[in-house]
C-alpha cells in the first residue's frame, strides 16, 4: 500500500506551485500535503475534492473564508501570512485553482490574521484576532479601480485584565438577515466592548452559593462572566447592540431562512469527567439569551433556569465554522441543515432541525470525517452551488476542499417544519419588550413565566428584569393566580425579582446594590408556600436555583429564616434525584445544617459515578458543622482515591483544590487525628465503584429472548440499572441523562436508534459495527510501531492520540514525519466483556435503564 503522509508540521509545503508569482520554499523530501479527498468519509451521494494544499511557509494555515459576489473566495491565515483571493475552477472542469495575495497593509504591516470575514454593504469586513491589533475592520475600494485598498478600524477589542485574547478572542462577522446590520461573534477572552443598547439584562453574575473552584491550570482565573458575546452592529461600526452572552468560545454563527441565529459552542476539554463539563453543543441564540459560561467549576449546568441549554449536544471537540446549506445544490434535507465543523476530531456534522416548542431541536449526522482533518471554516458559494471548507489552524498543514452533490435528482427545497405558533409568538413578543413600552405587559410576562416552553419562560423572565419591579413584583405575593401554571410562574417571577433587586457580590464587591432583608423575607415566605413534594423535577431544580441566587445576592438568612428552611427541607432530603440532591446539598452546606455531613457522606459513598461523587465532595468541602470522626475519615479517604480517577488535564488539580478547602475546616485536633489519611498518597489506581467479580460469559442467543420477556413483564429497577451503568464502567465514557463521561457517544437517546436485541448485541460485541463518529484509527509508523486510538488534537509537531477511552488525558503523541500510514481501525475502543460481571437480572435492569431515556415512569419499571 502506498505511504499516506498526513501533514501537521510547520516545515511541510505543498508539492504544486501556486499560480501567483511568489518565491517558493524548498519542498520537504517527502512533500506533505493536506489529507487526500479519497481518504475522507462522505455522506452518500456527495463528492469531496481537494482543490489546494496550502503552502504553509508562504500562505500559512487558513482559518476563515467568505465569498465575494463574483464567486471568488477570500481566505486568511491565522497568523502573519496575510489574506488571499481564491478563484476556484468551475465544477467538473479540470482547470487549476488561482490563489492571489491581497497584499493589504495597515499601520505599516501586512494585514492578516483574520478569524472573521464577510462581504457586505460593498465592503469586506474583517475581524482580526492579533493582540493589540484585534478588532473589527472594514476594507473598501477607495479609488474605484476594482481592487480593495483602504483598511479602516471600526472597533478595537481588548482582552481581560490587560491580557491577550489568544484563541478565545474575537471571531466571526456575518451579515444580519435584516439587511441593515452585521453580527459579530467574540469568545470568552474578549472583554465586553462598549455597546449602545442591550437585549441582555445587565444584572448578570456568578451566583454560586459556595465558593467557586477556579480552573485547575489557572486559565482565565479571576475572570467573571458573562463570557463570550454576540453583537449586532451597524455597517459603519458605530452602533453596537449586545444580543447574547454566556458562551465559552463560539467561533462562528449562522442564520437560517427564518432569521434564527445558531452557533456551535465549545467547552473546556480539561474538565472532561467532572460534573461541570458540558459537551460541545449547538445553541439557538435567542434575543437576550445567556448560556452560562463561568470560569473553572462555575459553569452553569444546562438545567439552571437563568441560562439556556443547547439544542443539540455533540460531545468533545473544538467547534469552528458553521453555515446553513440552503444556497447549495444539495437535496432538500441538506439545504435545511446547519453544517458544523469540529477541528480536533476532524468531523463535519449536518445538524437536521425539527420543531421543539418555540425553538428547534437538532440531530447530528456525521457528514464528512477524516484523520486528521482540522476543519476551520465552511461557506456555500451561490455562484456554483458548491460548499467549500478549509483545514488548517495552529500552523498545521491546511487545504481547501469543495463538496458537490452527485447523487440522485435533486428535489425542490421544502419549507422548514412549523414551530409551536403560540409558543413562538409568545417568545417573540416577550423579546420585543426589551425595545417597546406596551400597555401593562408585566402581567402577561408573569403569566408566560409559567409556560411549559423553557425558552418562553426564559424570555418572560428577561422581559420582567428589563422593566421596573413596581409593575409586577407585588403580583408574586398576592393570592390571585398568576397563570394557569401558578407554581412555575411564581418560581420564574421570584427568580427575576431576586436577580434585579440586588447585585451579585462577585461583580459588585462594594455592595452598592445590596439586597433588602425585608424583601428577602418576602421572597422566602413566597417560596415556602410551594409544596416541594408536588413539584416536578424541573420545578424543583428551578426552585433551588432561586435559593442559590437569593442567598448569594441578599446574604445569609436570619436565624429564624434558616431554621424555617431546614425544617421544611431536611425531611425531604435526599430525594433520590441526582441533580436535585446535588443542588440541595449546596444549600444545606451554606446554611451549615448539622445533618448535612451524615447525609452528604452517604450520598458520596453510594454515588456510582466520579462526576456525582465530585459534586457531593465539592459541596461538603465548605461544611464546618455536624462532622464526627466516623464521617471525616471516609470523606478524606475519598480524596486519596479520587486522585487516581481519570479525567481531563485539570482533573487532579480540581480534586486537590477541593481537599485543600476541606482541610481548612478542620480543627487542630482533627488534623492530628486524621494525619495518616491527610498525608496518604495513592499507591494504585482506585475504582470509582467497587469492582465486581466475574459471573459468566453472556451470549446474544442466550440473553436476547430472556431480555424481551423481562422487559415486557415490567418490574425492573431504575435505581439498580443506574448503579449498574456505573459499575459496568459505562459512565466512565458515556453521557446518559446529562451525566457521565463524554469521550464516547451520548446514550440517552439510544432507544431511538437501537431495538432491544441490537442494543444488547452492540454491548456484547462492540466491534461488530463501529460508529464513524467514534471510530479509532491505526497509525503505522516508519519504524514498525502501531498506535491505535482517536486523534483528538493537532499541533505543528505532533498528532495527539487518545489510546484509552477510560483515560481521556492519557495521550500518545506521534510525530507527523514518523507516520507511514493512517487507516480506520476495525476494533472498537469500547472494551469487551462489560456484562460478564452481571447476572441475568442485572443485565435486564441495566438494559431497561438504557432504553428508558432516563424516565423512571418507563413501562419497563412498572410493577
Amino acid at each position: 500500500m502506498p505511504r499516506l503522509l498526513y501533514a501537521v508540521v510547520l516545515a511541510a509545503f505543498a508539492l504544486f506551485v501556486p499560480v501567483h508569482a511568489q518565491p517558493q520554499p524548498k519542498p520537504e523530501p517527502r512533500g506533505i500535503n493536506a489529507t487526500p479527498a479519497e481518504q475522507l468519509k462522505v455522506a452518500k451521494g456527495f463528492k469531496v475534492e481537494l482543490l489546494y494544499s496550502v503552502p504553509k511557509a508562504i500562505e500559512g494555515s487558513w482559518v476563515c473564508m467568505t465569498t465575494l459576489p463574483d464567486g471568488r473566495l477570500v481566505v486568511s491565515d491565522q497568523y502573519d501570512k496575510g489574506m488571499y483571493v481564491v478563484t476556484p475552477p468551475p465544477v467538473g472542469e479540470p482547470q487549476k485553482i488561482k490563489v492571489e495575495p491581497m497584499g493589504l497593509t495597515y499601520d505599516g504591516k501586512l494585514f492578516g490574521g483574520a478569524q472573521g470575514l464577510c462581504w457586505a454593504f460593498d465592503a469586506l469586513y474583517v475581524v482580526l484576532n492579533q493582540g493589540k491589533a484585534s478588532g473589527l475592520y472594514r476594507v473598501t475600494d477607495s479609488d474605484k479601480d476594482g481592487k480593495l485598498d483602504k483598511v479602516e478600524l471600526l472597533r478595537a477589542f481588548e482582552g481581560h485584565n490587560g491580557g491577550g485574547l489568544g484563541e478565545h478572542g474575537p471571531h466571526a462577522v456575518i451579515k444580519h438577515p435584516d439587511g441593515k446590520r452585521l453580527t459579530v461573534v467574540c469568545g470568552n477572552q474578549t472583554k465586553l466592548t462598549k455597546y449602545d443598547t442591550t437585549k441582555v439584562p445587565e444584572n448578570w453574575g456568578e451566583d454560586h452559593l459556595l465558593p467557586r473552584l477556579p480552573d485547575g491550570n489557572g486559565f482565565m482565573a479571576g475572570v467573571n462572566g458573562p463570557g463570550g458575546a454576540i453583537y449586532n452592529v451597524t455597517p459603519d461600526g458605530k452602533q453596537w447592540e449586545l444580543f447574547s452572552v454566556g458562551f465559552r468560545n463560539e467561533y462562528d454563527a449562522a442564520y437560517d431562512t427564518n432569521g434564527n441565529l445558531f452557533t456551535y459552542d465549545a467547552d473546556m476539554e480539561w474538565d472532561v469527567n467532572t460534573p461541570w463539563y458540558r459537551p460541545t453543543r449547538i445553541c439557538q441564540v435567542t434575543a437576550g439569551s445567556e448560556f452560562g459560561w463561568r470560569n473553572g467549576a462555575g459553569k452553569y449546568p444546562a438545567y439552571y433556569p437563568d441560562n439556556l441549554p443547547g439544542i443539540c449536544d455533540i460531545g468533545p471537540g473544538s467547534p469552528t465554522g458553521v453555515c446553513f446549506g440552503e444556497r447549495a445544490k444539495f437535496p432538500d434535507k441538506y439545504q435545511a441543515a446547519l453544517f458544523a465543523c469540529d477541528w480536533s476530531y476532524g468531523k463535519m456534522y449536518a445538524i437536521h432541525m425539527t420543531p421543539n416548542g418555540s425553538v428547534m431541536k437538532g440531530t447530528a449526522e456525521e457528514f464528512i470525517s477524516g484523520a486528521p482533518l482540522p476543519l476551520t471554516d465552511i461557506v456555500v458559494n451561490e455562484k456554483d452551488g458548491a460548499m467549500y471548507f478549509s483545514t488548517g489552524g495552529r500552523k498545521v498543514q491546511g487545504g481547501l476542499y469543495r463538496v458537490t452533490y452527485t447523487g440522485d435528482k435533486l428535489l425542490d427545497p421544502v419549507p422548514p417544519a412549523p414551530l409551536d405558533v403560540d409558543g413562538l409568538t409568545a417568545r417573540k413578543w416577550m423579546e420585543t419588550l426589551n425595545d417597546k413600552q406596551t400597555d401593562n405587559p408585566a402581567r402577561v410576562a408573569l403569566s408566560l413565566g409559567g409556560s411549559k416552553d423553557r425558552f418562553v419562560r426564559f424570555a418572560a423572565r428577561v422581559a420582567l428584569e428589563k422593566r421596573d419591579t413596581k409593575d409586577w413584583a407585588e403580583a408574586l405575593f398576592g393570592k390571585p393566580a398568576i397563570s394557569d401554571n401558578d407554581t412555575q410562574a411564581r418560581i420564574t417571577g421570584l427568580l427575576a425579582l431576586s436577580r434585579v433587586s440586588a447585585s451579585c457580590p462577585q461583580h459588585d464587591p462594594e455592595r452598592k446594590k445590596a439586597g433588602d432583608p425585608k424583601l428577602r423575607a418576602q421572597i422566602l415566605d413566597a417560596l415556602a408556600t410551594l409544596e416541594f413534594a408536588k413539584l416536578t423535577t424541573e420545578q424543583r431544580l428551578d426552585l433551588i436555583r432561586v435559593y442559590h441566587v437569593l442567598f448569594n445576592r441578599f446574604g445569609p438568612p436570619t436565624e429564624k429564616e434558616r431554621d424555617a428552611w431546614l425544617a421544611k427541607y431536611e425531611p425531604a432530603f435526599p430525594t433520590g434525584q441526582r441533580f436535585v440532591d446535588g443542588e440541595l446539598l449546596q444549600v444545606f452546606v451554606y446554611l451549615q445544617s448539622p445533618k448535612a455531613a451524615a447525609k452528604g457522606v452517604k450520598l458520596l459513598a453510594d454515588a456510582p459515578t466520579q462526576e456525582e461523587q465530585m459534586e457531593y465532595a465539592r459541596a461538603l468541602r465548605m461544611l464546618k458543622d455536624g462532622w464526627t470522626s466516623e464521617l471525616r475519615k471516609p470523606y478524606f479517604a475519598w480524596f486519596v482515591k479520587a486522585q487516581t480517577y481519570k479525567g481531563g488535564n485539570s482533573f487532579t488539580k480540581f480534586v486537590l483544590m477541593m481537599k485543600a478547602d476541606a482541610e481548612k475546616t478542620l480543627t487542630d485536633a482533627e488534623k492530628v487525628a486524621l494525619k495518616p489519611i491527610l498525608d496518604a498518597k495513592p499507591t494504585t489506581t482506585a475504582e470509582v465503584v467497587k469492582p465486581r467479580p466475574f459471573v459468566k460469559k453472556h451470549t446474544l442467543d442466550d440473553l436476547s429472548p430472556k431480555l424481551e420477556k423481562a422487559l415486557a413483564a415490567g418490574g425492573r429497577n431504575f435505581d439498580a440499572g443506574r448503579k449498574l451503568f456505573g459499575e459496568a464502567k459505562c459512565f466512565a465514557c458515556h453521557r446518559y441523562d446529562q451525566e457521565g463521561g463524554a469521550v464516547g457517544p451520548d446514550l440517552t437517546g439510544v432507544s431511538g436508534r437501537f431495538n432491544q436485541k441490537d442494543l444488547l448485541e452492540s454491548v456484547l460485541d462492540p466491534s461488530k459495527e463501529v460508529s464513524d463518529q467514534y471510530q479509532a484509527v491505526d497509525i503505522d509508523t516508519l519504524d514498525g510501531k502501531k498506535v491505535s486510538g482517536r486523534i483528538v488534537n493537532l499541533k505543528e509537531n505532533g498528532i495527539m492520540v487518545m489510546v484509552n477511552m477510560l483515560d481521556p488525558n492519557g495521550m500518545v503523541t506521534v510525530k507527523p514525519g514518523d507516520v507511514d500510514r493512517i487507516t480506520p481501525s476495525k476494533v472498537s475502543m469500547m472494551p469487551t466483556g462489560l456484562l460478564d460481571t452481571l447476572t441475568d437480572d442485572e443485565v435486564f435492569d441495566l438494559m431497561a435503564y438504557l432504553l428508558s431515556k432516563g424516565d423512571r415512569k418507563h413501562p419497563a419499571f412498572k410493577k
